[in-house]
C-alpha cells in the first residue's frame, strides 16, 4: 500500500479501480488473480486491527473532511429529505457496516415500479456462492453458550414469533469459531494466509463494536480477505488516494487524476498525480460514482440521461424500543444478530404493498459518553441546532452537503438504557430520487413523503407493534421529526438497464457508449435490495468481473 509517487512519471495498469469497497475489492480482487496489472485507489487510510479510535477526542476526529483536516472513517452527507452514512478507509463500508449477508429476494428482481432489473436471482447465485465463500459468513451460534444469553436476539424473537413474524438468523461476515470447531469468544483465528496488516485476528467477543469498526478483527471486513487476496495476487493497493477527475486519453483508455492527502500534515496541499489505465471501474459508491460521472461528464458527452435517476435509501428506517419490559442489554453480541421478512406483493403470496425487513440492533457500551437516550429532549435540541445550521446556509444559496465536519461535534454525555433496542428497518422503498450538482456540489431531490410514503408507514407501524409486543415506548428518531430520514444504504445513480435510455451500465456494469468505462457499487442498483444490499453489491461485481475477464464486446 505505497502513496503514488509524485516524479510526475504516469504510471500504467490495464485496469484502474477507483475505490475499495465491496465493488471495488471484489474487481480487484478478481482481476488480480485472472493476472491484470491492478490499481485500486482508495482516498481514506488502513485500519489495521486496534486503530479504530475509541476515546471522545478520538471520534470527535474520526470523520471525513480534509478541508478541516479530518481524515477519519465517517462521511456524512446532508440532502433536503435524506441524509447518508458512507465510510471512507481502506475496505470501504465493510468497515463500519454490521455484517449482514442476505441474498436479495427472488422475487423481487421486479419490472415495475419504477424498476426494471435487467438480471434475475438466477443470474447472481454462482456469484452469491462464491462472495459467501470468500466472506467466510457464519451464522449467530444461538445454542451455545455464551451466545445463547444474547437478550436482544431472545427479545427479538420472542416478540416477533408472539406477532406472527418470519424471525430468522442471517448470515453474517462475522468469525465467531474457526472452521470445525465450537465458537469461543476471543480465540486467534486461524488465516490460511497472512491478512495485509500482518496482524493476529481474533473470533467475535459479543462488544457489539461492528459499526465503530472491529479492534479484534473478528468481523471479515473487505481488507481481511478480496484485498488481501488481490494483493497477494500482484494488485497494488494505494490509500490516501482521492480521484478528481478522468478522461479519455489518445489511442484508447483513460487518463485518472487524483491527489495525494498527507493526514497529519496541516496546511499542506495534497500532491496531485495522474496515472492512465485501459480499464477504469468506477467503485467509489453510490454518491461517490455518481458525483465523479456528474463532474466530468464533458469529457463524455455519450453518458445517459439516466445518469443520476433511481436513487434510494433501501428503505432504511431506525427506531428505537425504550424501556422495554425485559432487559436487552443491546452492548452484548454483534450489533445485528437476526431479523423478520415481511412480505411483498412481488411475493405473489398474498402479501400486498411493498416488502421490508428489520433487524435487532446494539452498540458498544463505550458509546455511553456519547449517545443521547433516544427521548431526551437535548437530542431533539442538537439535531434541530444542526439543521437550523443547514436551512442557514441553504437560504443563503450555500448549500452544505457534506456535514461531516459539524456532526463530529454532535457529542455528549448520557447514560445508555438496558432496556433500550434499537430496530433497524430497510426494505422496498421507490427509487424515485434524482442526483444532480448545485453549483458544483452533490444534491438529491428525494422525499419520504413522495411515492414511498405507504412503504414507510407499513414499516413505521410494524416497528412499533414490535416496540409494544416488547412491553416498550416506541421512539421514532430524531431526524423524523424533520421530515428526514437516514440511510446506510444509499443506492442509485448510475442504474443498470437494458439500454441507454433506461440505464448508465448494462447488465454486466458497462457504461453504454464509453468502451472501457465500468461502473461497479451500489450505484448501479435500479431499485432497492431490499434487505441489507452488501451481499449483493459484491455478487454483481464478481459477475461483472466475470465480463471483463472475459473480454465481452461493449453493447
Amino acid at each position: 500500500m505505497r502513496p503514488a509517487s509524485h516524479n510526475g512519471a504516469q504510471d500504467h495498469f490495464e485496469a484502474v479501480i477507483v475505490g475499495s469497497g465491496f465493488g471495488g475489492s471484489v474487481t480487484a480482487y478478481r482481476l488480480a488473480e485472472a493476472g491484470k496489472r491492478v490499481c485500486l485507489l482508495e482516498r481514506g487510510k488502513p485500519y489495521p486491527p486496534g486503530s479504530f479510535p475509541r476515546s471522545p477526542l478520538g471520534f470527535s476526529q474520526n470523520f471525513w473532511d480534509p478541508s478541516r483536516g479530518l481524515y477519519g472513517m465517517f462521511n456524512v452527507w446532508n440532502f433536503s429529505g435524506i441524509d447518508a452514512l458512507i465510510s471512507s478507509g481502506l475496505g470501504g463500508g465493510s468497515l463500519i457496516y454490521a455484517n449482514v449477508m442476505i441474498r436479495k429476494d427472488e422475487h423481487w428482481f421486479v419490472h415495475d415500479g419504477g424498476e426494471n432489473w435487467p438480471i434475475s436471482r438466477a443470474d447472481l447465485d454462482p456469484h452469491y456462492d462464491r462472495c459467501e465463500s470468500m466472506l467466510g459468513v457464519q451464522k449467530y451460534p444461538l445454542d451455545d453458550e455464551p451466545y445463547a444469553s444474547t437478550r436482544k436476539t431472545l427479545a427479538f424473537r420472542d416478540a416477533a414469533q408472539r406477532l406472527g413474524y418470519d424471525w430468522f438468523l442471517p448470515d453474517l461476515a462475522v468469525t465467531f469459531a474457526n472452521e470445525g470447531e465450537a465458537p469461543v469468544p476471543g480465540e486467534p483465528i486461524r488465516e490460511e494466509h497472512p491478512n495485509l496488516h500482518g496482524r493476529t485476528r481474533y473470533t467475535c467477543r459479543l462488544v457489539g463494536e461492528c459499526d465503530v469498526g472491529c479492534n479484534y478483527g473478528s468481523k471479515n471486513s473487505l481488507d481481511y480477505n478480496y484485498l488481501s487476496a488481490a494483493k497477494r495476487h500482484g494488485a497494488e493497493l494505494r490509500t490516501c488516494c482521492e480521484v478528481k477527475a478522468f478522461r479519455p486519453r489518445d489511442g484508447g483508455g483513460f487518463e485518472v487524476d487524483y491527489v495525494v492527502h498527507e493526514p497529519g500534515s496541516e496546511g499542506s496541499e495534497p500532491a496531485p498525480a495522474t496515472i492512465t489505465t485501459d480499464t477504469l471501474v468506477l467503485s467509489a459508491g453510490t454518491l461517490g460514482s455518481t458525483f465523479l460521472l456528474l463532474s466530468n461528464r464533458d469529457a463524455f458527452p455519450s453518458l445517459s440521461p439516466a445518469l443520476g435517476t433511481r436513487f434510494c435509501g433501501n428503505g432504511d428506517l431506525l427506531t428505537f424500543a425504550l424501556r422495554c419490559r425485559e432487559e436487552i442489554n443491546s452492548d452484548f453480541g454483534p450489533v445485528i444478530t437476526s431479523a423478520i421478512r415481511m412480505g411483498d406483493a412481488a411475493d405473489a403470496d398474498g402479501s400486498t404493498g411493498r416488502g421490508f425487513y428489520i433487524e435487532d440492533a446494539g452498540y458498544p457500551s463505550f458509546l455511553s459518553w456519547m449517545l443521547q437516550a433516544a427521548d431526551e429532549p437535548r437530542a431533539l435540541w442538537l439535531w434541530r441546532k444542526a439543521a437550523l445550521r443547514i436551512l442557514v446556509k441553504w437560504i443563503q444559496r450555500k448549500p452544505q452537503p457534506d456535514v461531516s465536519g459539524a456532526v463530529s461535534s454532535f457529542f455528549g454525555d448520557a447514560a445508555l438504557s438496558a432496556g433500550l433496542l434499537p430496530l433497524l428497518g430497510m426494505g422496498r422503498d421507490v427509487p424515485e430520487g434524482r442526483m444532480h450538482l448545485h453549483d458544483g456540489l452533490l444534491d438529491v431531490d428525494w422525499s419520504k413523503d413522495g411515492a414511498s410514503k405507504p412503504y414507510f408507514e407499513k414499516l413505521r407501524d410494524t416497528m412499533h407493534a414490535l416496540a409494544d409486543e416488547l412491553g416498550g415506548h416506541f421512539q421514532d428518531n430524531p431526524l423524523w421529526w424533520l421530515s428526514k430520514v437516514i440511510t446506510v444504504h444509499a443506492l442509485g445513480g448510475c442504474p443498470m438497464g437494458r439500454d441507454p435510455s433506461e440505464g448508465v451500465v448494462d447488465n454486466w456494469g458497462r457504461v453504454f457508449g464509453v468502451p472501457g468505462l465500468y461502473v461497479a457499487d451500489g450505484s448501479v442498483m435500479p431499485g432497492p435490495v431490499g434487505p441489507n444490499p452488501s451481499l449483493t453489491i459484491a455478487a454483481l461485481a464478481d459477475r461483472f468481473a466475470d465480463g471483463i475477464i472475459e473480454g465481452r464486446p461493449q453493447p
